[in-house]
């Protein structure tokens, strides 16, 4: 056996390692290039002004919020299979070449071919195109029936793009006036803590010069401490509400620190809420509600599933036509010759064993689901705008009895305002005892409070009554 030389070794050895070096680098390659796609498909963070309106909220929701960018790509996917389905098949070329395997030459006999009008060669050459049943599958209406699904599919995901657009438009306005009520109540608690701390300082005063005991002090330092708790309390609570927003509109990491109008929360009547008959505003969600009209489009795309099914059950007919040139000496001993040749081919498969029974029934099972989710989705309908109408009366009427008739008297928050005011002159003067001033501290902050919350749930029922029927209410 002949020795190896050791530099031939090493020299292999070398290249196998710079083969899987440049492995590597290209599997690291397209690993960056796949990072950075990622990277490109990832919008950049929001930014939140300090001072944020809800139409401001709205816009950047629409444009930057992540929910809305899926349901642009899911768009941009169902497009995609519309072009897939209306693609024609390509044409495929196909070539080939053989070697007779009888074909020998000999000095003594040698082989002339020149009497047969060809030239004796000992390979064959062939040339093929076929139309991949591109034709067929135009004439039998196929291409069609599949972009006709196609289209109905592409119509109930810009439907489902726009449903998703009214329930998250609900949530960010449901977040927003949550946003509106903590920083309210932030206010006010700040307020009772400041009322507090100087109520704290007259009553040391008034204990040092002997006026009240040291319980009476206890009790309204106890009254201080509860309203530094309540604040910080509902600083948490404002915070909370802002990282729940800023998530809606498609801040990544902390919440900024910003701020909302509070005015938000005025109480009025939006025009399209006054004096609607339920049937009234039944009907219009029946018009304008995007998942209803979506899954309308479901359902014409399965049905139009089940044509194309029962479509393709006729088989595909590829057409071709193939070249052939070259001489043979074939099988016998004459010297025989294959002159060029033009050949036309059909060919289509057999149903003989499968008829597709498998797809077309899961396309009558899709249809079938599709028929009761339109019915489902047509109840949830009644049910969402029965709901929001119930929850919009009922917080209307809370409302309304806080603010009272006039908005400014004789409404429950006044009344409570006004025995806190009337109470703590009378403590001031003697005519009330301490236990009366801290209770009617604790009922106006606890009306108030009440208040707040009735106006954010009002606003949430107008909302909701607005994802209900699908349509800006005010």
């Amino acid at each position: 056996m002949k020795p190896r030389n050791r530099d031939s070794i090493s020299r292999r050895s070398l290249r196998r390692v710079s083969a899987w070096l440049a492995m590597f680098c290209v599997f690291g390659a397209s690993l960056t290039v796949c990072r950075a796609a990622r990277a490109d498909a990832l919008p950049s963070g929001t930014d939140l002004p300090e001072q944020l309106t809800l139409e401001d909220a709205l816009r950047i929701f629409r444009s930057r919020g992540l929910d809305i960018l899926i349901a642009d790509a899911a768009v941009r996917s169902a497009e995609g299979g519309v072009t897939i389905s209306g693609a024609i098949a390509n044409p495929v070329l196909n070539a080939n070449v053989g070697k007779s395997l009888t074909w020998a030459y000999t000095y003594a006999s040698g082989h002339d071919c020149s009497a047969y009008g060809a030239l004796c060669v000992p390979s064959g050459y062939g040339i093929g195109l076929s139309d991949s049943a591109a034709l067929a599958d135009w004439i039998s209406g196929k291409r069609e029936l599949r972009m006709n699904a196609a289209r109905k599919a592409l119509a109930a995901a810009k439907m489902s793009r726009v449903d998703a657009v009214r329930t998250l438009t609900f949530q960010v306005k449901a977040a927003y006036v949550q946003v509106a009520q903590a920083q309210l109540a932030r206010d006010f608690t700040k307020s009772v803590a400041g009322t507090e701390a100087i109520t704290l300082k007259k009553f040391r005063d008034r204990y040092h010069a002997g006026a009240i005991n040291e319980g009476d002090l206890q009790r309204i330092e106890v009254a201080k401490l509860e309203a530094d708790q309540a604040l910080d309390a509902a600083g948490a609570v404002l915070e909370q509400a802002r990282s729940a927003l800023a998530f809606l509109l498609g801040v990544r990491g902390d919440a900024p620190d910003f701020e909302v109008d509070s005015k938000v929360l005025d109480y009025r009547e939006p025009v399209g809420t006054v004096g609607a008959a339920p049937v009234d505003v039944l009907h219009t969600a029946f018009d304008h509600r995007p998942d209803l009209v979506a899954a309308g489009y479901l359902r014409a795309a399965a049905e139009a599933q089940i044509e194309l099914v029962k479509r393709q059950k006729f088989p595909d007919v590829t057409l071709g036509i193939n070249y052939a040139w070259g001489g043979f000496n074939g099988w016998s001993v004459d010297n025989s010759v294959v002159s060029p040749f033009l050949t036309f081919s059909i060919s289509a498969p057999l149903p003989l064993f499968y008829q597709l029974q498998g797809e077309q029934r899961q396309a009558e099972a899709q249809r079938d689901t599709s028929v009761l989710q339109h019915a489902k989705t047509t109840a949830q309908v009644v049910t969402d705008v029965t709901t929001a109408l119930s929850a919009l009366s009922a917080s209307r009427k809370l409302v309304q009895r806080m603010e009272g008739p006039r908005r400014d008297s004789g409404g429950l928050l006044e009344s409570a305002k006004g025995a806190f005011d009337i109470v703590a002159t009378q403590y001031e003067k003697g005519a009330a005892t301490l236990t009366d001033y801290l209770d009617a501290l604790r009922t106006y902050i606890a009306t108030k409070n009440e208040y707040l919350g009735n106006l954010t749930s009002y606003w949430t029922a107008v909302y909701q009554l607005e994802a209900a029927v699908g349509k800006d209410l005010r």
